[in-house]
Parts: structure tokens; C-alpha cells; sequence
């Protein structure tokens, strides 16, 4: 990302010969009017009643920083390692599915972004595009994929292999989706993304899962997504099994409980991401930030921890990373920028995200992320979480 001076970032944005919105709430009304209410509401919802929607960001909102000052942070190191590389910020791109819905260059916009943010890019199952044409539009990126079992193991097997075939540098199973989760928004909208084709990317170019059709009939592909993308037998074995047959780092996304995360070491595990899905699986589900401290405890420090659901300002990562995390993923907010004006949306938007941050930290008192943990937060109850 293009280095300036902190006093910089922000007449940056001042001086816009084309504004463009800078914060999360700005950016959701603007995509609201311009996309259609179905797939808005796809993209926006949570699960019921949007609890864990809320936990999210009432998470964020209940630490507050203690800064220091009298320190010198004109220099601000926001550099991270993970599995052996070197990135310049602490963000990934979440795995968020069907970005066809924001537009049409979907994944391949986003691809492209984080090619040249580098930032690394988590590549969902049901993207629109296949994992190869991904590796192919950003060949520079790094690049991991993100899993989501299949009732069919084999098709589960096949696509990490072709990932791992393609240059992908990582495997995501994410183990949270063993059912789809009560949509009320969907529902109200008549809206399933998935029926209407905005998943093909990776299935109709996986050989296991075409095999398995009757014929190459449109209804024959939604019927198999269907029959295969909600896994509710999977278990640890299956995680043993893809750890076997992988020679990729495996990580699993939507760890909320210590115990779990204990159970991901003791079986190999190489990352854990600490997600409750963006809220959109299980409704009253503890913010992800919340369950964030105890997993960080529990993990001591073994394989590295990355905080996803409900990261929408340069703040929360700020206090995600000063609670333990090593890196932060962001969702809904590229999604939007995507929406709004494809690669440079999403270029946009993270780096406003980086740029708040960045002043942060230094406004903070601290001038690197291993600094940030020393940085006090107290929660809103007044009881100093570190």
C-alpha cells in the first residue's frame, strides 16, 4: 500500500475529486440503493433475528484503549508472518461465496485487489468463478481456499486437490455450516443465490462432482450443490483425513470455544479462524471478538489465530490484534465496494480500512502490531480485559 504521512490519509479522503464512502454504514446505504433487495439482503442479513449480527459489533464496542503517549510513532511496522511470508498488513479477504450477485467480474475483481494490495485472498467454494480462474486472472497473489465439505467426501478431496494444484498456498474447511442456518431475510425476499447458479464456479468444473450428476442439466447441478454443500456428519476424522491427504497448511474457520481449539492443535490443525460466520449461521451465538481471548489463551501462541465476523472499521482490527489476534479478515465491507465500483471498490475500501488503522495504532502509542498487545483495553463493565 502507497506510504504517506498520517496528517496525509485523511486529506486524501478530503480532497476526492470522487467521494466515495468512507465508513461501513455509509457504505451499506449506498449499496442498498443500488443493488436489488434479494441479493442486498443476502449480502446484509444475519441468521433469525440478527442477534449475533449484533454480538459482533457490540463486542467491538465494549473494549476501549488506554493510549500512551510520549512515544515516537512516526515510523508504524503493520507487517505480519504467516506460514512463512511476509505481508504488509494484518487483513486478509474473508471467504464470502456468489459474488457474481455484486458484480459481474465477481472473484476476479477481488482477485485482482488483492493481488495488488498484497493481501492474501480466501477463495470460497461457492464462488462464481473456478479456483483456476482465479490463479489465473492474479498469478502473483497469494491465494488460500476456502472448503466447505460435500456429502460426498470425494468431491471434498477433489477440490482441495485442485486448489492445491491451482498454486493455492492454504486450505480453509470451514465447520460451521453443517446446515444452513435460519435466513429470515432470504425467506422474506424469495432469494436463494445458490438455486439461481451464482455457486457454479468451482462445482461445474470439478470432474468428482459432474461425475456425479444424472446428466449436465442446469436443475441436475442445483440439485447436486444442494444435496452436497450442507454436511452435517462432519467430524474430526474427516478433518484427519484432508490433513492426510493434503500436503497445504489446514485451517479451520468458525472456532468459537477454547476446547475446540485445544481439539484443532492436538489433530494437526495448522490455523484456527475465529468466526461466527458474519452471524449468518447460528442466531445467539457469542460475538467472535468475545469468544477471541480465551482462544488466544488456550492456542498459546502455537499456530496462528485470525478474527473474522464483524471487522468493519481499521479500529476493530486494531482491537482484535491488541486482544491476541495475528491477523484480521474482512467481509461484508469489500463485498460492498465490489458492488459499488468493482476492483477499485474493493481497492478503496481496504484501504481506508488500512489507513485508519494505521493512524490508530500510532495514535494508540504503539508503532508495531507485537506492540499493540501491551496497549490496555478495558471493557465497558470497567474490568481491564489485559
Amino acid at each position: 500500500m502507497t506510504k504517506t504521512t498520517n496528517g496525509d490519509l485523511l486529506l486524501k479522503n478530503i480532497t476526492a475529486q470522487s467521494p466515495f464512502p468512507i465508513c461501513f454504514d455509509d457504505l451499506e446505504k449506498a449499496v442498498a440503493e443500488k443493488m436489488e433487495a434479494g441479493p442486498f439482503g443476502y449480502i446484509r442479513s444475519g441468521a433469525g433475528g440478527e442477534q449475533t449480527l449484533r454480538n459482533n459489533r457490540a463486542a467491538f464496542e465494549k473494549y476501549s484503549i488506554v493510549p500512551r503517549f510520549l512515544n515516537d510513532v512516526s515510523n508504524v511496522d503493520t507487517s505480519i508472518k504467516l506460514f512463512g511470508k511476509t505481508y504488509p498488513t494484518p487483513f486478509l479477504f474473508a471467504p464470502v461465496g456468489m459474488n457474481k450477485m455484486a458484480h459481474d467480474d465477481g472473484e476476479l475483481a477481488v482477485v485482482r485487489a488483492a493481488q495488488q494490495l498484497k493481501i492474501p485472498y480466501i477463495q470460497s467454494t461457492v464462488s462464481s468463478y473456478g479456483l483456476e480462474e482465479v490463479a489465473q486472472a492474479a498469478p502473483t497473489a497469494t491465494k488460500w481456499f476456502q472448503l466447505y465439505w460435500s456429502t460426498n467426501e470425494e468431491i471434498a478431496y477433489s477440490m482441495a486437490a485442485r486448489a492445491e494444484s491451482a498454486g493455492f498456498e492454504a486450505i480453509v474447511l470451514t465447520v460451521d455450516t453443517v446446515m444452513l442456518g435460519w435466513r429470515e431475510e432470504d425467506v422474506r425476499n424469495q432469494f436463494s443465490p445458490l438455486k439461481l447458479g451464482y455457486a457454479r464456479g468451482n462445482y461445474i468444473n470439478d470432474p468428482v462432482f459432474m461425475a456425479s450428476l444424472p446428466d449436465e442439466s442446469f436443475e441436475s447441478y442445483v440439485q447436486g450443490v444442494l444435496q452436497n454443500v450442507f454436511h452435517p456428519t462432519l467430524n474430526w476424522e474427516n478433518v484427519r483425513e484432508l490433513k492426510r491427504r493434503s500436503n497445504l497448511p489446514i485451517l479451520l474457520k468458525g472456532i468459537l470455544h477454547p476446547e475446540d481449539a485445544k481439539l484443532a492443535i492436538e489433530n494437526g490443525i495448522d490455523g484456527i479462524i475465529v468466526s461466527n460466520h458474519g452471524g449468518r449461521q447460528l442466531d445467539g451465538v457469542v460475538g467472535s471478538l468475545d469468544a477471541l481471548p480465551a482462544i488466544v489463551k488456550a492456542v498459546n501462541g502455537q499456530i496462528p489465530i485470525i478474527l473474522d465476523s464483524g471487522v468493519y472499521r481499521g479500529m476493530d482490527a486494531l482491537k482484535a490484534l491488541s486482544l491476541g489476534a495475528d491477523a484480521v479478515a474482512i467481509g461484508r465491507p469489500f463485498v460492498y465496494g465490489l458492488a459499488l465500483d468493482g476492483q477499485h471498490g474493493v481497492e478503496k475500501v481496504m484501504t481506508n480500512l488500512y489507513d485508519e488503522l494505521k493512524v490508530s495504532i500510532a495514535l494508540a502509542g504503539a508503532t508495531s502490531l507485537p506492540a499493540l498487545r501491551n496497549i490496555t483495553l478495558v471493557k465497558k463493565d470497567g474490568v481491564d480485559e489485559k
